[in-house]
C-alpha cells in the first residue's frame, strides 16, 4: 500500500506526521511518499522538495513565489504519475493542492483523491464548497460545522477533530523545562511564537522583541523562550543574535518545544495553528500579525468573518487578543500581555482558562484520537477503491 501525501507548510506537516503515526499503527505494511517537514520526515517520509518553497501567505508575497510554486505542480504531479499510489491525501495549503489535484484531473491519472483540512470556506470564496467533488473524492475537516457547507454539493465530508487535542505536551511535566537549565527559581517563561514563514519572521520577530524589551523592564522575573521550526531557524538565529539587548532562549527541537508550551505563563504569537495549541493547553496569549497593505486591503474586503483567529472563531466570541497591522506594535503588544503578567492579572488569567476549558470539548478532547478517525477513514477508502477495481477486473474476465 503506497499512501501519497502532501503538506505544504510546518501546520500541515504537524498534521500529517500524526496521521503518518495512527496509518504505520493500523497498517503496519503502508509505504509513504510525498512531501511534508520534519514531522513527516520522522515518521519515514522522503521529501519530494523543502516545503519552505511554499509556506508563504498573503497575495503581495506569493506573487515573487509562483514560478518555483508551479514547476513544484508540474515536478508533484509528475512524480505521482510515476509512483502510482493508492491514494493521494493532501494536507491544508488548498491553493497548492488544489492544484495538484486538478492537474491529476486533467491528465486523467486515476488515483483516490481525497483534501485533509477543509478550506476556510466560511470565511471566504464560499463558492469553493460547490466546485470541490470535481478533484477530490473524500473531505476531511477538523471542526464539526464544516461538512454541512460540502455535502449538500456532492462531495463527501467528514469531521474527524483536531489532532492539536492528542499533542503530547497535554500530558507534559510543565516543571520538565526548567530541568537541566540555569534558571532562576520563579522565573515566568513567557514565549516568542514569530510563526513558521519567512515573511511572517521578517515582519513580526522585530515587533515581538522590541515587546518583550519593554515587558522586561516591568517585569524582573521573565525568562523568554522561543520556539521555532526548521524552516524559519537559520533566520530566527541571525536576528535573535541582531537584538543583543534582550535574552531569549531559541528553542529548536519539538520535545523541547513542547515542554516550553506546557511551563509558559503567557505567550505573543502569530495568528495561526500555535494559537489552537496554546489554547488547548489554556496558555493566556495574544495573537498579532502584519501582512502586506495590498493583502491586508483584500482580507478587509473579502472576509467574511470578524475576528482572524481560531479559537475566537470557534468560540464565536473575543476571548484572545487579535493585534492587526498598525495596532501589531510594541507598545500596544506589551500592553496587553501585561494584563496577564501583571500582579493583579490572576482573574484575566482564569476567564481565558475558564473558555479554553470550554474549546477543547468543542475540538473533541477526550474522545478517539483525530488523527486515528482520519487514519481509519483513508483505509476504509483505499479497501473500498481496490474492492471495485476488483470488481472491475472480474466483470471484464466474465
Amino acid at each position: 500500500m503506497l499512501i501519497y501525501l502532501i503538506a505544504g507548510e510546518p501546520s500541515g506537516d504537524m498534521l500529517g506526521g500524526r496521521l503518518m503515526h495512527a496509518l504505520k499503527e493500523m497498517a503496519p505494511d503502508a509505504r509513504f511518499a510525498g512531501i511534508g517537514g520534519e514531522n513527516m520526515e520522522r515518521e519515514g517520509l522522503k521529501s519530494l522538495f523543502d516545503i519552505s518553497d511554499l509556506a508563504v501567505m498573503g497575495l503581495a508575497e506569493v506573487i515573487p513565489s509562483i514560478p518555483k510554486i508551479l514547476r513544484h505542480i508540474k515536478e508533484t504531479v509528475t512524480d505521482i504519475a510515476a509512483q502510482k499510489p493508492d491514494i493521494v491525501i493532501t494536507i491544508d495549503s488548498w491553493s497548492f493542492s488544489a492544484r495538484v489535484h486538478k492537474a491529476l484531473r486533467k491528465k486523467g491519472i486515476k488515483v483516490l483523491q481525497m483534501h485533509y483540512v477543509a478550506p476556510q470556506v466560511w470565511a471566504w470564496k464560499k463558492g469553493r464548497a460547490k466546485t470541490m467533488y470535481k478533484y477530490i473524492d473524500r473531505l476531511l475537516t477538523l471542526f464539526p460545522n464544516e461538512p454541512a457547507y460540502f455535502t449538500p454539493y456532492r462531495l463527501p465530508a467528514d469531521c474527524v477533530g483536531h489532532p492539536v487535542v492528542e499533542n503530547q505536551m497535554l500530558t507534559a511535566d510543565p516543571k520538565a523545562f526548567f530541568a537541566g537549565r540555569n534558571v532562576a527559581a520563579g522565573k515566568r517563561v513567557v514565549l516568542i511564537l514569530p510563526g513558521s514563514r519567512h515573511n511572517e519572521v521578517s515582519r513580526l520577530l522585530p515587533v515581538f522583541l522590541e515587546s518583550a524589551k519593554i515587558l522586561n523592564t516591568r517585569f524582573n522575573d521573565l525568562y523568554f523562550v522561543l520556539p521555532t521550526v526548521k524552516t524559519v531557524e537559520k533566520r530566527v538565529r541571525k536576528m535573535v543574535a541582531s537584538n543583543p539587548g534582550l535574552p531569549v532562549e531559541i528553542v529548536d527541537a519539538q520535545p523541547e518545544r513542547g515542554k516550553a508550551l506546557r511551563a509558559a505563563t503567557a505567550a505573543m504569537a502569530a495568528s495561526g495553528t500555535v494559537s489552537l495549541e496554546l489554547a488547548i493547553i489554556k496558555v493566556p496569549h495574544l495573537i498579532a500579525y502584519r501582512v502586506a497593505p495590498l493583502t491586508a486591503w483584500l482580507a478587509r474586503h473579502f472576509l467574511k468573518i470578524k475576528s482572524v483567529n481560531l479559537p475566537n472563531i470557534i468560540l464565536g466570541e473575543s476571548v484572545v487578543p487579535e493585534l492587526l497591522q498598525q495596532d501589531c506594535n510594541p507598545e500596544r503588544i506589551a500592553a496587553e500581555m501585561g494584563r496577564f503578567l501583571a500582579p493583579d492579572g490572576a482573574g484575566a488569567c482564569a476567564a481565558f482558562k475558564q473558555k479554553m476549558d470550554k474549546l477543547g470539548q468543542m475540538l473533541g478532547a477526550g474522545e478517539v484520537s483525530p488523527s486515528r478517525k482520519a487514519a481509519t477513514i483513508i483505509l476504509e477508502e483505499i479497501a473500498r477503491s481496490r474492492r471495485a477495481e476488483t470488481g472491475k477486473q472480474e466483470e471484464a474476465g466474465r
